[in-house]
Order: structure tokens, then sequence, then C-alpha cells
């Protein structure tokens, strides 16, 4: 979607916040500067603004569809909403500046560069503003490597985070630059390898008596990258905890019960003495550990340092995240990986797919969104890993073209109509064939997006005592914006 699109999206929402305002509450826009005063009727109907990606549309503007008295009581097929009943908090949405998303983009020239950064994070684009970066290397870095190479040093006399001065913080500058409200998560794939079980940073697992030393380098690479000028707000303990990836890439098994220890004795205590703000979010793994999830946010010292739960979808289904809420409530989620297959011939129009993900996730209590490389070129590198990862875009090693994939398209979606600070409300169909999320911004402006993964159709949407007919293509994801 270019700019000039964006900015009409704004405006249309904008003055029709104008058009109808009465005396009430201020409404603030992106840029911060007050648009007009909310009408102290909240449900006075608008007209919905759509923006539908499908076969033959990418994010395009369609046709404003009209508010009309419903008659009659709602039928099975409609999709209801209920603005009152509300439920999660939206931090964001973005992707992982991995190493090599880094180095991807630092092959563009200046100009193009600049541009690309600022459509992926800019308010008035597509503003992604909760993104992952890596602790030492993953399988998408150009080497194997840990802020301390070599010999045991307990001390971490050798502790440097100068790997990531070329490509890693130049990139997360610019971005912050472009979206200074940028919420940054940071993961290890391993620890240094002198600090585990057969001594490489691929595969293995961490020793015990290492745990203090290792409390001491997250507390060492937050203080250096707030240093950088690119602070750090969350930190996971291990990228997925459960499996050490055969030893084919930097990895490591993180037992249950070691994790636990790591947060309640070590990490937890010592970022509280440090007076640093960053939370701890546990697991960093698949829906499927649901209950070692519930385990540890159990443990009353674990609880104190952590509250937050990360979740992939690669094994087990979203309704699994479910069961954490319920026995923990106040617990957030936050959907921390996944991304496309490069090798797949539906990589650049697979919204549909991640449309239905993204919203599986969003009606489960996630508060954000983060896909996997930002970046990579048209074979899925730089790559040390096993895994044929495509980037959410594709910067072609030669040309220099970029493309977009369907992953990108999915999240545009949910990254141009959906705030932070937006509260998820109560949307509900028995059509099988929809997937359908619903938010209120702070602003007070809201939106439904609906991934319809089947054949053109016709659904209406019913809030209160009014209805509205909305046409569905085929394969597509629709934002209905009002």
């Amino acid at each position: 979607m270019s700019q000039e699109t964006r900015r009409e999206f704004l405006r249309t929402t904008a003055l029709g916040l104008v058009a109808t305002a009465a005396t009430g509450t201020k409404v603030w826009g992106a840029n911060g500067k007050e648009l007009a005063s909310e009408p102290s009727r909240r449900d006075e109907f608008r007209d919905i603004v759509p923006w539908v990606t499908s076969d033959q549309k990418r994010h395009s503007r369609a046709d404003a569809v009209r508010w009309q008295a419903a008659s009659g009581s709602a039928a099975s097929s409609e999709i209801l909403l209920s603005p009152d009943k509300e439920f999660q908090e939206i931090l964001g949405f973005g992707a992982a500046f991995t190493e090599a998303a880094c180095f991807t983009f630092g092959q563009l020239a200046a100009q193009p560069r600049e541009q690309l950064m600022n459509e992926l994070f800019h308010p008035s684009e597509m503003g992604l503003n909760v993104c992952r970066t890596c602790i030492g290397a993953s399988d998408y870095s150009l080497k194997p490597y840990s802020y301390d190479e070599g010999e045991p040093d307990p001390e971490l006399k050798r502790f440097s985070i100068d790997n990531d001065r070329e490509y890693i913080i130049p990139a997360l500058r610019a971005a912050r630059k472009a979206n200074p409200d940028l919420f940054l998560f940071s993961s290890p794939w391993s620890p240094p390898g002198w600090m585990k079980s057969g001594g490489s940073m691929l595969g293995g697992s961490m020793r015990k008596r290492y745990m203090p030393a290792y409390a001491q380098y997250f507390l060492k690479f937050l203080q250096a990258y707030e240093s950088a000028g690119v602070p750090v707000q969350a930190v996971t303990v291990q990228n997925e905890v459960d499996t050490d990836q055969d030893a084919r890439m930097p990895a490591c098994i993180w037992p249950q019960e070691f994790e636990m220890e790591f947060v309640r004795e070590h990490l937890g205590p010592l970022l509280e003495r440090s007076g640093a703000k960053t939370k701890i979010w546990i697991l960093d793994h698949n829906y499927n550990l649901w209950g070692r999830a519930i385990a540890e946010l159990d443990d009353p010292e674990v609880r104190k340092y952590s509250n937050a739960v990360a979740w992939h979808a690669y094994v087990g289904k979203p309704e699994m995240i479910e069961k954490v809420h319920e026995a923990d409530p106040t617990a957030e989620m936050h959907w921390t990986e996944g991304g496309p297959d490069i090798s797949n011939s539906d990589y650049a129009n697979d919204w549909a797919k991640w449309g239905i993900t993204f919203t599986g996730a969003l009606r489960h209590w996630c508060q954000s969104l983060t896909g996997w490389n930002l970046a990579l070129d048209e074979q899925g590198r730089p790559n040390i890993g096993p895994f044929p990862c495509g980037g959410l875009v594709t910067i072609h090693s030669q040309t220099k073209e970029i493309t977009r994939s369907g992953q990108y398209l999915a999240l545009a979606h949910f990254a141009r109509s959906v705030r932070r600070g937006a509260r998820r409300f109560q949307s509900e169909s028995a059509v099988s064939a929809l997937d359908h999320v619903a938010f209120e911004n702070p602003d007070g402006t809201r939106a439904l997006l609906v991934t319809n993964s089947g054949p053109a159709q016709t659904t209406t949407i019913r809030m209160g005592k009014m209805t509205a007919a909305v046409s569905l293509e085929k394969n597509s994801v629709t934002t209905l914006a009002w």
C-alpha cells in the first residue's frame, strides 16, 4: 500500500470523526493531534470503509458500506459485534531483526533502504511497533556467535556486543527513528558454548553452575543495547525451550525446572536489584506446551518476576492458550514467531493462511504478533540453519528488487488498523468459513478483520440495532473500519 493510499485511509477515518463530532471527550489522531470531540453517543453509526487483499487487490480501498436499521432477529450467518464485551489490550505488531534480516537491509542503497524502513515502521505507514532481536546468533545469522566466545569466563571479562554494531544496531536505530514507540523484546538461541554441556552453541543444554553468570550476561546485553540507543523492553529466557534442533543450529534445551530456577533465583532478582524495567517472558515455544506454562506461572516466585508467556504456532492450536488464561487470567500472552517458507509456491499470496493464524492468536488472548525474519533474499538467506524460511519481505540479492510476502499483506491489515492500546471486543458467527476478530482503538475508531479462505460471499455484520451487508472476495483478508 502506497504512502498516499495510507494517508487517504487516515484522512478518511479522521474526517468521519470530525463530520459527526459532538460535545464529549477528545479524540486524538495517530500523529498526536486532536482531531475532534468524540460524540457523546459512542455508537453513532458511520460508514464502513473496507480495505481488501485478494487475488485481484493488495490492501486496496473498496466502496464504503452503509449501516442500515436491522429488521428481525439475528441470523446464524451474521457476525454479531458486542463492543461492550472487551478482552485483552493490544501491544502491537512486527517481526524479527535477525542478523540475517539486518544484513539484508544493509544491501540496499541508502534511499531505498530508508524508504523501506519508513514503509515498515513509520506510524503513517505500516507502523510496525513490536519487534524481536536475537541475543547472539540464531539460525538466521552470518555465523554462530555469542557475546563471550572462548574458554570459560564466569566473570564475563570478554563480554562484547561489537558483532552487532555492523548490521543489527544500525537497523534498529533506523527503525526507532521511524517509530519512536518501537517495543523490542530479545531472545537467545543459545548461551555461550562454554556454559553448556558439549561446549558448543549448536545443541546441548544449559549447565546450572553457570546460571549466575548467564543472568549477568543478560544484564550486560541490556545495558549495552541501551547505551547503543536501542533499549530492550522484554526478554525471553530461551527461544524454543523444548528442543536442541539436533545440534544443527544455535539451540539449547531448557528443562522446565531449569527455566523456573533461572527466573526466580537469578535473572529476576538481578534485574530487580539493577533497577531494570525489562520484562521477562517465559516459554517462547509452541502452543502444545500450555501445561508447562501453567506450572511455571503457578510458582509464586516465578510469577513474582514474570507475568507473560511467549507462544509459537508450529505445534498445537491457539485454543490451548485458553487453558493458561483460565489458570491465570492476569498473565499476558504474546505470539512471538512464525514465518513463511521461501520454497512454497504460495509465498507471495498465502495471506488467507496468515490471516487465520493471526486471528486465532488474537482471539485467544495474544496482545502482540511478531513474525520471523523482517527481510531475507530470494533464497531465504543468510541462513546457517536447516529451515527454508522466507522474509516478511524479500530483497533480491542481485537486482535489489523488493517483493512482499503473503504474510506481509496479512499483517498489514492488522498493523495498519489496530493501534497500541486497542481492545479486542466480542465478535461471534456460526459461519465456519470466516475467521474474524474485532477491535476498538483508543481514539474510538473500530475495525473488524475478516479472513475468507473460501469462495466469494456476502455476509452481514450486526451491532446493536444496526446491520451492514459486506461483500467478501474469495481467498481474501478484509478490514472493515469505521
